[in-house]
């Protein structure tokens, strides 16, 4: 097929809807009549000679060959885009975007109140999609644009990646208000007489405050290991467990359960909180721009490190 056959704009819809999974969803982002789409679609149907996308339940699924498509399409979609955005400036106020932020489910409750706050008053037309990536294929994501930014702890990435410290993070202690043994202070040996939750996405293998404990060569009962903070706090909340989780995380999830947030009793350095991108966003304004509002919504504000130390709610 030579390229002078293809319309760009199919390629846009195409992107859209492999994001969208629906041709009603991509009609609304691309702001096109669903006849629109639905025309363009069946356009491209013809040029590459697959259905590309399938009907399945509300949704359009899509074929082997749009996936295989899918990748190498939207990094040049996001190539082009970038050039022209540097042509052409960046206004916030105008522009209509999406871009997919890949942040794990501990730092969401920091980032994206302040960052979502800052996006509608400023531009009203980006969208933001956030996922979980998995941290072996996250240079891999941002290298194909699948990834717009990624924030995670300092990791072992190519050269072609960037990397922006954005902030800080310590452990903190997690125990019920009136437990029978954890008051204000909480020393060492008291915390390992305790029984624990676990927080981790893997069946097995060390967490943060293990690995601080084999340091010293210490260990600990983990009577409960689960996938979710925010469950482990219910937890808590209901039982003697104690939980150790980071400290920012833990102020704004335990508002709500009322349980004692303490210092945890091991000296250890705050680990960093880092900002991703590929080298390839650096010549585009809106990505850049995107990132200086990440910045801004990790930044911690000083009553959250009080509430932190005083072990209750402001």
């Amino acid at each position: 097929m030579h390229l002078s056959r293809v319309d760009l704009n199919l390629l846009v819809v195409f992107d859209m809807i492999y994001a969208e999974g629906s041709i009603t969803r991509a009609s609304e982002r691309l702001n096109l009549s669903q006849p629109a789409v639905s025309h363009a679609l069946a356009r491209l149907r013809q040029l590459i000679g697959d259905p590309l996308f399938l009907r399945h339940g509300r949704d359009m699924a899509p074929t082997p060959v749009a996936r295989r498509m899918a990748e190498p399409m939207r990094r040049s979609l996001r190539e082009l885009e970038a050039t022209l955005a540097a042509t052409g400036g960046f206004e916030p106020a105008r522009a209509v975007r999406r871009f997919t932020i890949g942040i794990r489910d501990v730092r969401e409750g920091i980032i994206l109140p302040g960052l979502m706050g800052r996006i509608a008053r400023d531009a009203p037309g980006i969208d933001i999609a956030v996922v979980r990536a998995g941290r072996r294929d996250l240079g891999a994501a941002l290298a194909a644009g699948t990834l717009d930014l990624a924030v995670d702890v300092p990791l072992p990435l190519p050269a072609e990646i960037r990397r922006q410290t954005i902030g800080s993070e310590s452990l903190a202690v997690i125990a019920r208000r009136r437990h029978p043994r954890v008051g204000e202070d909480l020393d060492l040996a008291a915390y390992l007489a305790e029984q624990h939750v676990a927080v981790s996405q893997r069946r097995r293998g060390q967490t943060a405050e293990d690995f601080e404990l084999g340091r010293l060569d210490l260990g600990r009962r983990v009577r409960l290991r689960c996938q979710s903070y925010f469950a482990a706090c219910q937890v808590v909340a209901e039982t003697d467990l104690i939980l150790t989780m980071p400290e920012r995380h833990a102020v704004l999830l335990n508002r709500r359960f009322s349980n004692q947030v303490l210092g945890f009793p091991v000296d250890v350095q705050p680990y960093e909180v880092c900002l991703y991108w590929h080298v390839r966003a650096d010549a585009d304004p809106a990505n850049g721009w995107l990132r200086d509002q990440v910045l801004a919504a990790a930044r911690l504000p000083s009553r959250v490190s009080a509430f932190a130390a005083g072990g209750g709610p402001p």
